[in-house]
């Protein structure tokens, strides 16, 4: 990066550090506040522009917050009080956002629970938040109904637009209810770092976890994007993401309903529909998971990809591999990539469209912006720490755990999860001073020369094989780059007579691929300890509700072609190639007969 190149950077930081931390700050850490109160404010500031477009119908500002009051007066008639839970169990619709909003308005706390869930995951989730009542769409009562007698329900359960299987109508409940606001000293004595909302992690290593978004959280994660981005009152934001879900739930809808704006708000994501429905509702953004990202580009080019309207988008998780062919097909000139996790203090933004990365801190806010990046021990899964027993910071280019100072100051809160021990897991103590406390994202990322922020890999993803840590996400990326792979996940598999973990791919593919040419390919990007010594040829990878794949069940299921009813092949250094794991191959990886 040459001079000019830095002083425009340095700019942009600056100045959108300036803008974020302005539009975002402003409420009392320790003062009364709810969440209520800042959305009220701007549905009467924008009460007769539109701000849902949903299928065929619109709501304007003043319509949905109508709405959310007769769900919050449908609350105070079953009895619910300020501190008590609902478990939201719902589809994308506008009256997912009027729902928690209407329960905010009475200081009640929303659970938003994957509506993907069923069985035990579904129990969990509903029992660790504590849930009063639970809420879903007619459409979900057959998932909900096996666990109704499981979960303990003292207001019962309830369904949008129907009775039955022992859950009542909500529909028509909440028909009958007022529409003005309910006398707002029910939330009088409600404070900012209160709990308004339960959002969960994806679970993609086991069992979701509740995290707690008080009314300053929720507050920041809605208002960020209209400023990072930034979102005005003309703009039309097609949001397809789950609202489970923060970034489509809070980030999108939040930056749409404190700018005026447009929310086109989909059921679900379609690959094949989305460029068309951008273009059938004039959408001008756009909310995305780097995998959406990726869907849209495994689809056969288009023109319909260039006759959109769209010109800005905002999200995580958008891989280098997918930005620059995501960028030259479709046209939308303006990506602000963020990092951060619901209930973390760790946050960086892209604010200059650098591809791949995820943030930077110029010398310039390195005082203002306090994450650190810890040296790693990538076998002990735990930060590197000196003769003093503190942890020292990685060098430019060397991965390290990102990690944030805990305070009560706003932006360095972490308020945990609603289980004592998941949140004390999260908490790293003597850092840099004894008696210090941090928060640790679980995530390895590095910095450049030039103070640019990259993912390197989440701390369990990266393995040791041969002595050297191999990066799941580095692998997946040349793997992807394969033609005809759409999807692959990498991880590592315990072999015996190996110490280590063995590199195994995942691969689903849209057309039959040559494994003289695959092994050709990873040989030429990637040092011998990376290549995969195990390829699974699935026909789908099993991902959650935000598009983030289950690794932990991959895992346990190993190269064992008794548990695995996919094509299995190992590296077989005789034929310098990949050949088939059947029950004889199995049986001699298993003894130690293969070296790798």
């Amino acid at each position: 990066m040459n001079l000019i190149e830095r002083l425009r950077s340095d700019w942009t930081y600056l100045d959108g550090f300036l803008r974020i931390t302005k539009g975002t700050e402003g409420v009392d850490p320790e003062g009364l506040f709810s969440i209520a109160d800042a959305i009220e404010t701007s549905c009467d500031l924008h009460s007769s522009r539109d701000f849902i477009v949903f299928e065929d119908a619109v709501l304007t500002y003043a319509q949905f917050e109508r709405r959310a009051n007769q769900f919050a007066h449908w609350g105070l008639s079953i009895g619910l009080r300020p501190g008590d839970c609902v478990a939201l169990f719902m589809d994308n619709r506008p009256d997912y956002i009027a729902f928690w909003f209407g329960m905010a308005k009475i200081a009640v706390r929303t659970a938003l629970i994957n509506s993907n869930l069923s069985g035990a995951g579904l129990a969990h989730c509903v029992t660790i938040a504590s849930a009063k009542a639970a809420v879903m769409n007619a459409e979900l009562i057959d998932a909900f109904s096996p666990i109704g007698s499981s979960v303990s329900l003292e207001k019962g359960a309830w369904a949008l637009g129907e009775a039955r299987r022992g859950v009542q109508d909500l529909g028509r409940a909440t028909d009958a209810m007022p529409t003005h606001r309910p006398d707002r000293r029910v939330r009088g004595a409600v404070r900012s770092v209160d709990t308004a909302l339960y959002i969960y992690t994806s679970g993609t290593t086991g069992l979701p976890k509740a995290a707690r978004i008080t009314g300053i959280r929720a507050n920041g994660l809605m208002k960020v994007f209209k400023f990072a981005t930034p979102v005005r009152a003309n703009d039309r934001v097609l949001q397809t993401l789950p609202l489970y879900h923060a970034t489509g739930g809070m980030c999108g809808v939040g930056s749409v309903i404190f700018a005026g704006a447009v929310l086109i708000l989909q059921r679900k994501f379609s690959a094949s529909q989305f460029w068309r429905e951008a273009i059938d509702t004039r959408a001008t953004m756009m909310v995305y998971i780097g995998e959406l990202c990726r869907y849209l580009m495994n689809q056969p080019p288009s023109s319909l990809e260039r006759s959109h309207f769209i010109v800005r988008a905002f999200g995580n998780g958008l891989r280098p591999d997918v930005w620059a062919q995501f960028v030259r097909r479709t046209g939308v000139r303006r990506i602000v990539e963020f990092y951060g996790s619901t209930e973390g203090n760790v946050s960086f933004f892209n604010l200059d469209g650098r591809q791949g990365a995820i943030g930077r801190i110029p010398p310039l806010l390195r005082g203002r912006i306090q994450s650190r990046l810890l040296r790693f021990d990538v076998e002990a899964e735990a930060p590197v720490r000196g003769e003093d027993g503190l942890c020292i910071e990685a060098n430019v280019e060397e991965p390290g755990e990102a990690v944030g100072p805990i305070s009560a100051e706003a932006r360095q809160r972490f308020d945990g999860y609603n289980d004592e021990e998941q949140t004390r897991k999260k908490i790293l103590r003597d850092v840099f001073v004894k008696g210090d406390m941090w928060f640790r994202t679980g995530d390895l990322l590095k910095k450049d020369r030039d103070g640019y922020i990259y993912f390197v890999d989440r701390i369990g993803d990266t393995f040791r094989w041969k002595s050297e840590n191999v990066s799941t996400s580095e692998v997946e990326i040349v793997i992807s780059a394969m033609p005809g792979v759409e999807h692959v996940v990498v991880y590592g598999v315990q072999t015996p007579g190996h110490d280590g973990r063995a590199g195994m791919a995942a691969i689903t593919a849209s057309t039959p691929i040559d494994l003289k040419d695959l092994y050709a390919h990873v040989s030429a990007r990637l040092p011998s300890y990376a290549r995969p010594v195990f390829l699974r040829f699935t026909p789908e990878a099993e991902t959650t509700g935000t598009f983030k794949y289950r690794k932990v069940d991959l895992v346990r299921q190993g190269f064992d072609p008794m548990n695995v009813s996919d094509p299995l092949f190992v590296f077989d250094a005789e034929t310098g190639g990949y050949s088939p794991v059947d029950g004889d191959m199995f049986r001699k990886i298993s003894e130690g007969y293969m070296r790798f």
